[in-house]
């Protein structure tokens, strides 16, 4: 059971019988704040190869000076999404080859650790993503790291499509799960709710269980 239908089922058991409807309202709110992913979920079917936005040099997305992609479109519907506004996959720019050159321009600055995809849902855009990522291996090798926030978990994405799989491997650091209005806390660092995990892929896939980052 992931942590998430953990949450699921303990919000599900408890005892509202008594509540008014008020207070009803409240933990059907905790309950339903985001989507579970289905197989039908796939960046062939959904994916218009759109971001959003493009913030290079930036430090909230993950460890160091960081260039940030925003990938347009998610279908985890979280509430209170930091970026709701990019959940419709038509939404910004088409994808380029300029905008690629770019984001390896930057990335070539010396003080410039790495990039980070977000979106949206970046495993919703893999024909974007494998292929920065994969330009980003060939100028950097893995002088630069990679993250990517997703709102699928770790152990969801393992047992993903081929694509998702892919580009789970091409990156360093995944921030993992979708974000809990229930549990939100404002102290974490590079994520929203207490749910979401920072995890080493690398370290991860190593040692055949999760190893967090920065932990």
């Amino acid at each position: 059971m992931s942590r998430e239908e953990n949450f699921k089922n303990i919000i599900s058991n408890i005892d509202i019988s008594k509540y008014n409807i008020y207070e009803k309202n409240i933990v059907s709110n905790c309950l339903n704040t985001f989507r579970d992913p289905k197989e039908s979920w796939t960046a062939k079917k959904y994916s218009q190869k759109r971001f959003a936005d493009y913030k290079p040099f930036q430090f909230v997305d993950g460890e160091g000076v960081r260039c940030s992609i925003y990938l347009s479109g998610c279908l985890f519907g979280c509430k209170e999404c930091f970026n709701e506004s990019i959940q419709n996959f038509n939404v910004g720019e088409l994808y380029t080859d300029e905008i690629e050159n770019k984001i390896i321009e930057d990335l070539s600055q010396s003080y410039v650790q790495g990039l980070t995809i977000l979106g949206g849902e970046p495993f919703l855009n893999t024909q974007v993503a494998i292929k920065l990522c994969e330009r980003v291996r060939k100028e950097f090798g893995n002088t630069k790291d990679i993250w990517v926030y997703s709102g699928y978990t770790y152990e969801q994405l393992q047992i993903a499509s081929e694509d998702k799989r892919e580009l789970l491997n091409l990156c360093d650091v995944l921030v993992d799960g979708p974000f809990i209005l229930a549990l939100k806390d404002l102290t974490l660092k590079f994520r929203g709710s207490s749910n979401q995990r920072i995890i080493d892929i690398k370290k991860s896939e190593k040692e055949n269980s999760i190893v967090l980052y920065l932990e």
